[in-house]
């Protein structure tokens, strides 16, 4: 792998799709997918169960043909050029395949060999891999003995081990305990930053989406239905708001609080009072005021931001209209 700025050839996707469908029967699972994804990205990707996110990795992967439309990764279709593909990409999938009688090391010589690697440069790119990964001396254990996390590691490997310009990782964090999960994301952002490699993620937890991906596309019933970033797609449902948590309040509180300047609307919901405001972080100090002057006791006070959670609920549940920023 060569070194390069991060969406330093924005020019060139690393993948597109244009108008793809896929049909299982009388079952829609892709239906038109128009997607950009831009080289050197982390592209996260959502849905929830059945939306087409499997199907979309498949297809991009060569394992399943489209039933219309196109699809391209690193410049090369994937029915027409699926060979091409496969030499530009590597994938870390759900289930990694792994024989657990062989050691890390064989595994990544065994398939070096299958991407054609002579001798010479099969001991070098795995001498590369294993400094991208930290994978440590386990390399030549059995991988019968590796944990979850270790597995992941090594499956990570193994599809970077030919060079790939793009990495798919369909959820590969699944069943992961918090540690091992943040120790393969900051191998993912190290792969990114330091190498350029374009990401494509698929993921069922939100927090990884919104930690690790540049750009997010949510799909729904096989289209997509929302596209941006993190910050991008919040503002989608609102912007921040000022959560005061209190023991008891005065009605006339809320009347005080309204009139303040920049206060856009107060809600209640029991005792816990939501400030919205133009920007709630300048009103921070005039409704501190607000709220000495009236005594109230005061729980807890914090400047919160809309969550991707509550994002990915809005859009998926049809509560708003598809949206997509650009």
């Amino acid at each position: 792998m060569t070194a390069t700025s991060q969406y330093a050839s924005v020019d060139r996707l690393a993948i597109s799709t244009t108008a793809l469908r896929r049909r299982f029967g009388s079952a829609v699972g892709l239906d038109g997918l128009d997607l950009a994804v831009r080289q050197g990205e982390i592209y996260g990707f959502l849905g929830p169960n059945g939306a087409g996110k499997s199907t979309l990795i498949r297809i991009l992967c060569t394992l399943l043909l489209p039933s219309a439309g196109r699809a391209l990764v690193a410049g090369h279709d994937v029915v027409h050029e699926a060979q091409a593909v496969r030499l530009k990409m590597g994938a870390a999938l759900q289930e990694a395949s792994l024989d657990d009688r062989q050691t890390g090391r064989e595994l990544l010589e065994l398939q070096a060999r299958l991407y054609g690697l002579r001798r010479v440069e099969r001991r070098r790119r795995v001498a590369e891999v294993l400094d991208l990964v930290n994978i440590g001396d386990a390399i030549d254990r059995r991988i019968s003995g590796y944990s979850g996390g270790m597995k992941r590691r090594i499956d990570l490997a193994a599809a970077l081990v030919h060079n790939p310009e793009v990495l798919f990782l369909d959820e590969p964090t699944t069943g992961l305990d918090p540690q091992s999960r943040v120790e393969v994301w900051e191998e993912v952002r190290r792969l990114n930053s330091e190498f350029g490699l374009t990401v494509f993620l698929t993921t069922q937890y939100l927090e990884e989406a919104d930690a690790l991906a540049d750009r997010i596309g949510i799909i729904r019933a096989g289209r997509l239905v929302a596209e941006g970033t993190p910050i991008e797609l919040k503002r989608l449902i609102g912007e921040d708001v000022i959560v005061i948590d209190t023991a008891s309040h005065d009605p006339s509180l809320i009347g005080a609080l309204r009139a303040l300047d920049g206060v856009t609307g107060v809600a209640v919901e029991g005792t816990t009072i939501i400030v919205k405001g133009e920007d709630p972080a300048r009103s921070l100090t005039p409704l501190s005021q607000e709220l000495t002057h009236s005594q109230v006791q005061i729980r807890s006070l914090n400047l919160r931001a809309p969550t991707l959670d509550e994002v990915f609920r809005h859009i998926v549940s049809g509560e708003r209209a598809p949206a997509t920023v650009r």
